[in-house]
């Protein structure tokens, strides 16, 4: 029999989901992952008797997960256990101003209602609009490929397109339904998950509102690493093998077509190369100059999603006054974002989040204990010193302390940091990005950097940098998306694509 084999640079969530989605079909895929477990972003460590889930840490669009599992026959239930959120998350705009996020609908719109008389009303329409973005924008558009106008010239899917208000911003759409400022950064909150200012973010992006408010926010009992436990489960059994702790330091291209892919302790035929890697990594570090796709100004004009730091924090005693999910509003957000976006410095007067899994799930943290993931959005780019956290560490645990009534520092028994450094050194992240490209209106789509090299005839890319974009559900789907490009143009019995 020809060849048919696969090799996937790194096993994050959107390797993961082409690995298996090409061994379903009938390919030989192997994963190198230059981490010793796998997850990229969403890997998990233990210290201490805590468990800490490193990245993503919300739980939305339960249905492309589910969706995912049952491509092969599967649910999520085989897998890990899902829990439902109720309150969903909270918001705290100030000193004894907590806002619990309902997860039922009719007490949110009697929530909205004690603000803004009428606004229960309009947030059904604005849901009934939300719902229809999703149908088609999850169902139908983050699935195309972006290599080709043509995809999109379906007269439904062209009316669709102009239905979903992609040529209006997130920013003035919202405010066409809603004057409260406590119910406009409500919701303005998801299209931060996006990476881009709601002014800047498509109106189709209150998708991501249906998502939080009929959808719900949920919980993998365990912990986030669980989903990844079960996709590399699932791939096993579909027959992907995994090689860790190898880190790729070049892909050999041969007349136009990449025959290997070599890593620090070993070489590795190739007939398709897919990189779940950073692609800019992979374009600078991995491939001789002729054979890079873009160029090195083409990447500094990129809108990246912001980096972060983070502080994963044991803490010897429970607290009180913080849910699961608790988003900290108590400054205002446009200096935060001018200075991420526009004017990329540390903050000054940073909003930040705190999730305390523990809240809900006792396996996370040793008994009569609190497990806590405290992060900021920061710029890419920035300088990153371990004094400049220690300064962001004592500034937001103060907040912390002061708006929860109760002291926290003295009860840490963990701490780790992490930001630019660590995304850079573990995951080579572009600038230390820790979320991808920012979806906004000029980085959809065909806009995005292309899912497959102009250079090289076999190899394509996946993940946060390429479409459909940022976010765990958006690289499940990446992964699936790649697959299907690599068996149209690369049956498994052909040694090499039709096409490029």
């Amino acid at each position: 029999m020809m060849s048919k084999k696969v090799i996937v640079i790194g096993a994050g969530f959107s390797g993961l989901s082409a690995a298996t989605s090409l061994a379903d079909q009938g390919y030989e895929v192997t994963v190198l992952e230059k981490n010793a477990t796998p997850g990229g972003r969403a890997r998990s460590f233990e210290a201490d008797g805590y468990t800490f889930d490193m990245g993503p840490s919300w739980y939305w669009m339960p249905d492309v997960f589910e969706s995912y599992f049952n491509k092969f026959g599967k649910s999520v239930s085989d897998y890990y256990d899902l829990v439902r959120l109720d309150p969903s998350y909270t918001v705290v705009f100030g000193e004894n101003d907590f806002v619990d996020l309902p997860a039922s609908l009719d007490e949110l719109k009697a929530l909205f209602e004690q603000w803004e008389p009428g606004s229960a009303a309009r947030l059904d329409q604005f849901l009934e609009q939300a719902a229809y973005k999703y149908e088609v924008g999850i169902n139908q558009l983050v699935y195309k490929p972006g290599r080709s106008v043509t995809e999109f010239m379906s007269l439904r899917l062209l009316l669709d397109v102009l239905r979903m208000d992609v040529f209006q911003s997130i920013h003035t759409h919202i405010r066409r339904f809603f004057s409260h400022e406590k119910i406009i950064k409500l919701m303005e909150f998801p299209v931060l998950f996006l990476g881009a200012l709601p002014q800047n973010t498509p109106a189709l992006y209150s998708l991501m509102n249906y998502a939080d408010i009929s959808l719900g926010t949920w919980y993998p009992l365990g912990g986030m690493y669980k989903i990844i436990e079960g996709m590399v489960q699932l791939a096993e059994e579909k027959g992907v093998s995994f090689l860790y702790n190898q880190d790729v330091k070049e892909i050999e291209v041969e007349q136009g077509i990449a025959r290997r892919v070599r890593t620090a302790t070993g070489m590795f035929e190739a007939d398709v190369v897919v990189a779940s890697a950073d692609y800019h990594h992979v374009e600078r570090q991995l491939l001789a100059p002729e054979l890079r796709s873009y160029t090195e100004d083409y990447w500094d004009k990129r809108v990246m999603a912001p980096s972060c730091l983070i502080f994963y924090l044991g803490i010897g005693k429970k607290l009180s006054n913080l849910r699961h999910h608790n988003l900290f509003f108590d400054e205002d957000f446009g200096p935060h974002a001018h200075e991420i976006y526009t004017d990329p410095k540390w903050p000054a007067k940073p909003l930040f989040y705190v999730s305390a899994p523990s809240v809900t799930d006792a396996s996370v943290a040793p008994e009569g204990c609190e497990n806590l993931f405290v992060l900021m959005p920061v710029a890419p780019g920035l300088e990153d010193t371990e004094a400049l956290r220690e300064r962001y560490y004592d500034l937001i645990m103060e907040r912390l302390e002061h708006l929860t009534k109760q002291d926290v520092r003295s009860a840490v028994v963990y701490k780790r940091t992490y930001a630019h450094r660590d995304f850079i050194a573990d995951y080579n992240a572009f600038k230390g990005n820790a979320y991808g490209l920012a979806n906004t209106l000029m980085q959809t789509a065909l806009l995005k950097p292309s899912l497959k090299s102009k250079k090289v005839k076999n190899l394509y890319y996946t993940g946060q940098l390429t479409v459909p974009g940022p976010g765990v559900p958006p690289s499940l789907i990446s992964g699936q998306v790649v697959a299907k490009e690599i068996a149209k143009e690369y049956a498994p019995g052909q040694r090499l694509p039709v096409s490029n």
